[in-house]
């Protein structure tokens, strides 16, 4: 397991990129991480009570504040905190004035909760026009294509619901069932990632930025690709299939003695290599499974003896006698996973020291690796209002002036840095 810093980590490939992070929950803070994790100076602007994410859990036993959930830690990791009471005339004065001196601004409220109180993107594009604006809402923003859900509320499980997971995800026709992860949150985050470089790209050689928008169900459309194509070649409704693949046999998972394994046999050739090695080399010859059409019509046929073969191995044998030839993995849990090799190697879980607590946080780090500007995980999420001071000093406030702000309650007090 790594320790922080990352192995190898450099700036970052976004290194000088000023971005306002406004967003909460999962979808934009995943967003504004991946952003962080490669270089971007990212600001959190956070009410005064901070961001709800802070307080839903789970907590080390000495995180007397709670206000260090897990979740936030792990998302919000390479951000800087500053608290802001928007609400306020003196609050949004301070958002406009740094707007000016920043790249990016994202967040992602309801539509039109930004423009109510007088920041929306025409509001901030005024105090800079080479802002690009960035947001992820539920069902998209009016100003790139008006839904009749636009002022619907969205979370994970809703996205997956009416975007298309769930309706191809589940032991079987009409058993819909959500995926584990917060896809639903994530895939949105990640797309209005790259929306954001790009259009900072742009910006880059026009001087001129733009509104990016990402709708949770349009992205969770677009990771359910396969069954607009399927539907509109064939005119069939796909519906859960379970473990199995509507197009590649065998392609799913199998019972082991002690768990389960995955295994996939797109082509022909690694069916072949499967039968052999299964001890049954002439099913590769036998013209009821010798091709995917073939086993496509024998679905049943061909899983069924896959699993009898592999129910009698335990995951270890079948490991070494399938990992390297055929496409196979076994499915791990978390302990697995802590456990293997590869996420070692490969730098994925990483420790941190939090402000006031013993015990090290461990959180996934970034899966993108590069050999000149490695980016991943610096620093821990920050406490609450952390970097208020140092943010507002460096863009023009003076010490009075934010002694009138605090005595306001525009801001959060003066930050001592005392255990959580």
């Amino acid at each position: 397991m790594s320790a922080a810093p990352s192995r190898g980590i450099t700036s970052g490939a976004l290194a000088g990129l000023k971005v306002l992070d406004l967003t909460l929950m999962l979808s934009g803070p995943y967003c504004t991480m991946l952003l962080a994790d490669q270089g971007a100076d990212v600001v959190k602007v956070e009410p005064l009570g901070g961001e709800f994410a802070r307080t839903s859990g789970p907590f080390m036993d000495e995180d007397t504040s709670k206000l260090m959930g897990g979740s936030f830690v792990s998302i919000n990791r390479n951000k800087q905190s500053i608290v802001i009471d928007l609400k306020t005339a003196q609050g949004k004065e301070i958002l406009k004035r740094l707007v000016r001196e920043f790249d990016v601004l994202v967040e992602n409220f309801r539509a039109g909760v930004m423009d109510r109180l007088g920041l929306g993107y025409e509001a901030l594009k005024a105090e800079n026009p080479k802002l690009v604006y960035a947001c992820v809402r539920g069902f998209g923003d009016p100003r790139t294509g008006e839904s009749p859900y636009a002022d619907w509320p969205a979370y994970d499980v809703v996205t997956q619901a009416m975007g298309g997971i769930m309706g191809i995800n589940g032991p079987g026709p009409g058993q819909p069932m959500k995926v584990g992860p917060g896809v639903g949150d994530i895939v949105p985050g990640m797309l209005l990632a790259f929306a954001i470089v790009s259009a900072v790209r742009h910006a880059e050689r026009t001087q001129e930025g733009q509104f990016v928008d990402v709708a949770m169900y349009d992205a969770a459309l677009a990771l359910c690709e396969r069954v607009v194509y399927q539907h509109s070649f064939t005119g069939e409704v796909p519906q859960p299939q379970g473990n199995s693949h509507p197009i590649y046999v065998p392609f799913g998972v199998f019972p082991a003695q002690d768990g389960w394994v995955s295994i996939a046999c797109p082509v022909d050739d690694f069916w072949r290599q499967l039968c052999a090695i299964m001890g049954h080399p002439e099913l590769a010859g036998d013209p009821r499974f010798a091709t995917l059409a073939a086993r496509q019509s024998r679905r049943a046929e061909v899983d069924a003896m896959v699993s009898s073969w592999t129910s009698a191995k335990s995951m270890s044998e079948l490991k070494a006698s399938l990992g390297g030839i055929v496409p196979f993995g076994t499915v791990n849990n978390i302990q697995d996973i802590f456990a293997d090799p590869h996420v070692a190697a490969r730098g994925m879980l990483i420790e941190l020291e939090q402000t006031g607590l013993e015990r090290r946080a461990v959180i996934a780090n970034t899966p993108i690796k590069m050999t000149r500007t490695q980016g991943g995980v610096r620093n821990a999420a920050p406490l609450l209002g952390e970097h208020t001071e140092q943010v507002l000093l460096g863009h023009g406030y003076t010490a009075e002036e934010l002694a009138s702000l605090r005595a306001a309650h525009v801001i959060n007090p003066a930050f001592k840095p005392t255990p959580i």
